[in-house]
């Protein structure tokens, strides 16, 4: 191309071939164009070496290592690694499984600290594999500027969460109400310190990197923090939003795989070969029959559909409520077919089981992309799984890459569809302001019920 462009025979309009330069035209405003032209060239190609080299010269790593306990080696040690495999990661689970119910007993606040485990053990996977491909170059403070941005972030939505949902708790501790009314600033100012530090560590030869692993940190902070966020005002908007979702993940996970792996015949996606239309389509209707189902016998209980709260008198979450209509039975009529099918007219549900026809189909159909775009990140870097901590399904990474793509839509899902004024955080929102304020209210308040008729006036003696 370069040769053909200086001997002025490319291609014209219409891909007819230019004539080439005249005698003496080379000495005039063409020679400026071609010295131009080639500045651009010599630019182009060293910052296209620095692209192929950032995608074709990727250092490969490290296989993990076997994490499989010994006891299950010598178990399943006659079986072909296809079944081996089976019954790892089938054990594994049941297991997983076990302790998520342990956790769900235990109450709130421990599934708020099992969230944080998890979004800080997924940012360590993600982040290490930045820096097992370019520890290499001796990146200064790569790490340590990392793991100081996801202090920063949880810092800033923790703190928030605080605000919104333990105010009474606050009012009662005079450190935590400066920090509470200076929260804003002192995230933005904690935040401006690392990004001054990042442009200290500025080294040359590496800026380009450094700016990849900048954006790479930053990413990686979008993708857990943000969402484990998320899960969490989830769970405050009663413990079914949050167990209805991911055991729906769960399921579509599982059925699939077994669908899968017994009647999988037909690949369907190249970026993850071992997904089969079978299992895409056997874990859609499994996963809508389960959603279905969970919904029903979680909407009986208070503990799973009462909004989690913080009450100062006993120090302690509760999840107490009167239930809403959208986990009270109503009757609903059935369709003419169905009629004939099942013999009634009208059938009993809760409501909240109609939504969870919409979170078992997002979580199914939707939910997997999340793992398609996880399995693109694995090919672009060489790896197969992105740690070894669970044997037989890898990293909690890829345990959990669908989890946070649902999150957001449930949390989406609920502020568009489901959530109204919450009286209980208004009220904790009243208690923070001035009794000046809280007066105004009053008699705003009293005023405006008097006119609708729900208050009688007072009368003045």
């Amino acid at each position: 191309m370069l040769e053909l462009r200086h001997r002025g025979s490319c291609p014209g309009p219409g891909g007819a071939v230019a004539p080439p330069p005249r005698e003496g035209e080379a000495a005039g405003g063409d020679h400026e164009t071609e010295s131009t032209s080639d500045k651009e060239t010599d630019i182009d190609d060293r910052y296209g070496d620095l692209d192929s080299r950032a995608d074709s010269d990727i250092p490969e790593i490290p296989p993990s290592l076997d994490r499989t306990p010994e006891i299950l080696k010598k178990a399943l040690s006659g079986l072909s690694s296809r079944w081996k495999n089976w019954w790892i990661r089938g054990i594994l689970t049941l297991t997983m499984i076990s302790m998520f119910f342990l956790i769900i007993y235990m109450g709130s606040f421990m599934l708020m600290l099992l969230v944080l485990g998890i979004q800080v053990k997924c940012f360590h996977e993600i982040i290490t594999i930045g820096y097992r491909v370019y520890h290499s170059y001796d990146l200064p403070w790569f790490r340590t500027l990392s793991w100081y941005f996801l202090l920063c972030v949880n810092y800033f939505f923790y703190g928030e969460t605080v605000a919104d949902y333990f105010a009474t708790f606050v009012q009662r501790e005079e450190q935590l109400q400066f920090l509470i009314r200076y929260h804003r600033f002192i995230s933005f100012a904690l935040y401006l310190a690392g990004f001054c530090m990042f442009v200290l560590s500025l080294v040359k030869k590496h800026y380009r990197l450094q700016f990849y692993m900048f954006a790479w940190t930053h990413v990686t902070l979008l993708i857990t923090v943000t969402q484990s966020h998320l899960v969490i005002q989830n769970l405050f908007e009663g413990m079914i939003w949050f167990l209805v979702p991911i055991s729906s993940v769960i399921c579509n996970d599982i059925t699939a795989y077994l669908f899968g792996f017994f009647f999988g015949r037909t690949p369907l996606i190249k970026l993850s070969p071992k997904k089969t239309w079978e299992g895409f389509i056997g874990g859609f209707f499994s996963t809508v029959v389960f959603g279905f189902i969970a919904a029903y016998v979680l909407s009986k209980y208070q503990y799973f559909v009462c909004p989690v709260e913080y009450r100062s008198d006993v120090n302690s979450f509760v999840t107490e409520c009167e239930p809403t209509e959208l986990f009270q039975l109503q009757s609903y009529s059935l369709p003419p077919f169905l009629q004939a099918v099942l013999r009634q007219e009208t059938v009993s549900l809760y409501p909240f089981q109609i939504h969870s026809i919409a979170l078992s189909t997002f979580a199914s159909l939707i939910g997997p992309f999340g793992g398609f775009f996880a399995s693109g990140f694995k090919r672009a870097f060489k790896i197969k799984d992105f740690a070894n901590t669970i044997p037989g399904h890898g990293g909690i990474m890829d345990r959990f890459d669908c989890q946070y793509l649902m999150a957001t839509f449930v949390h989406v899902y609920i502020t568009s569809f489901i959530r109204g004024p919450n009286p209980s955080k208004v009220l904790q929102q009243l208690l923070v302001l001035q009794p000046e304020q809280q007066l105004n209210i009053y008699k705003t308040l009293k005023t405006h019920l008097i006119e609708k008729g729900i208050l009688q006036p007072t009368l003045k003696v």
